[in-house]
């Protein structure tokens, strides 16, 4: 056996390989495996005497053996791949998660000579993963967020009270979410539930809209066409950006809460409204009412319950659930096999700010998964504004930013665990609380 001239004499290389956690092989420039420690036997299932002398990709069977090899990217660039995380396929089918390093090998001359990779088993971190994405889920919303559990505590007594709700936070929170969960958990749920956007149409179309029309009620008005009020009977009607409503349907909104009635256009009597009224918006609503332009009497018909969904970048913790959550929806809708994202992905996620919240990490692994063949989606795939700047990119501009940013790295660096964040940074709750708000 082999003897390493940096140790000492009478130590094979092989014993020095085997002592090492990690699996460890070398391959020589036509792909083939020239040494195979004993970790790797045991992650792969496949023994030494088998795998030395066969290519590296009849033994892994990775997921990305077919184009993204990271020993190939290494001995093509000269430059080392670090902790990319891939899955291979052992001989029994079970499929295992790994993160692999991969490193060119020279000989005297410096010249190339082969490569050689180290792999880690993730397995033990996937089900770690696994088993915080299931702390806890209500109707498809998913949190560990303090705020977020104990609404969804108190949310199947809010949907059986039937009283009308008012959901408030920034575009992108999830407010339609709770909206049809609040519809789903109610005695209602076998009705309809019907949304509307109070902020996408002109008031004429949006009055026809809500509450419909008769024949003739207007030129072109030849047929009988019912309101979303109509449709929703029985069920729950979702009033969304009900903040950008023209003064003319709010005085008419109002109405049919305080009477449970309403008038379609052209109609000779009022019809019964039986529907349930959930309300959203993005906007104060509180400050609109103070300066005039939305109405008092409405905005307390309306906020009989109130619920504001905080924004994203405010529970971190809540990022590596709804990444699992939408990777495995995607995987399903685009017939993909992704397994996930790579552990340099998921810091970059932990680090955004998201602007556009849930349905922006939502259209950001969208896009990934449009790039990404199969595996584990690496930093490649993802957009463009969100990949590493390049050396002599903007550094941060101000001090108050500088703090920001060591936050969310220390808010990352802990999983989304705020008071270890605290610890490392020697701050308070409120302070990270302000630097995560950007304020």
């Amino acid at each position: 056996m082999s003897q390493c001239p940096s140790f000492p004499a009478g130590i094979p290389c092989q014993s020095i390989l085997d002592s090492v956690a990690d699996g460890v092989f070398t391959v020589d420039l036509a792909w083939r495996i020239t040494s195979f420690n004993r970790a790797a036997e045991a992650i792969t299932g496949v023994s030494r005497d088998e795998a030395v002398g066969r290519t590296c990709r009849e033994v892994f069977h990775s997921s990305i053996c077919d184009g993204a090899c990271a020993m190939r990217a290494c001995l093509q660039s000269g430059e080392p791949v670090v902790n990319k995380s891939i899955f291979i396929v052992r001989p029994d089918g079970r499929r295992v998660p790994i993160s692999v390093s991969a490193a060119p090998l020279r000989g005297e001359d410096g010249r190339p000579v082969g490569g050689v990779e180290t792999f880690r088993d993730l397995t033990a971190l996937h089900l770690m993963r696994k088993e915080l994405e299931e702390f806890r889920s209500l109707e498809d919303i998913h949190t560990r967020s303090k705020p977020l559990l104990a609404m969804l505590d108190i949310l199947p007594q809010i949907a059986a009270s039937g009283s009308p709700v008012l959901l408030l936070g920034e575009s992108g929170t999830g407010k339609e979410l709770f909206a049809r969960a609040l519809h789903n958990l109610s005695e209602r749920k076998d009705g309809p539930f019907v949304a509307v956007n109070c902020g996408a149409l002109p008031e004429n179309l949006l009055e026809s809209e809500l509450f419909g029309y008769k024949a003739g009620a207007f030129t072109d008005a030849r047929r009988d066409k019912p309101g979303r009020f109509h449709l929703a009977a029985g069920g729950t009607l979702f009033l969304d950006e009900v903040g950008d409503l023209p003064q003319a349907l709010q005085v008419k909104i109002l109405r049919v809460l305080q009477e449970k009635t309403f008038e379609p256009l052209g109609a000779l009597a009022p019809e019964k409204a039986n529907a349930r009224v959930v309300a959203a918006t993005n906007r104060d609503l509180a400050s609109m009412v103070a300066a005039g332009s939305f109405r008092r009497d409405l905005y307390y018909r309306l906020n009989v319950v109130e619920l504001e969904l905080p924004p994203l970048r405010d529970r971190p913790e809540d990022i590596p659930l709804l990444v699992a959550h939408f990777v495995r929806r995607q995987s399903l809708i685009s017939g993909k096999e992704i397994a996930g994202v790579s552990e340099d992905v998921m810091h970059i996620l932990m680090r955004h700010d998201y602007q556009g919240n849930v349905r922006e990490l939502q259209n950001i692994l969208e896009y990934a998964f449009i790039l990404c063949r199969r595996g584990f989606i690496q930093i490649e795939d993802l957009p463009e504004r969100l990949k590493p700047q390049a050396a002599g990119a903007a550094a941060p501009t101000s001090m108050e930013e500088i703090k920001r940013r060591a936050a969310r790295e220390a808010v990352a660096r802990h999983n989304g665990r705020r008071m270890a964040a605290c610890r490392e940074l020697g701050i308070t709750k409120d302070t990270l609380r302000r630097l995560l708000r950007g304020g």
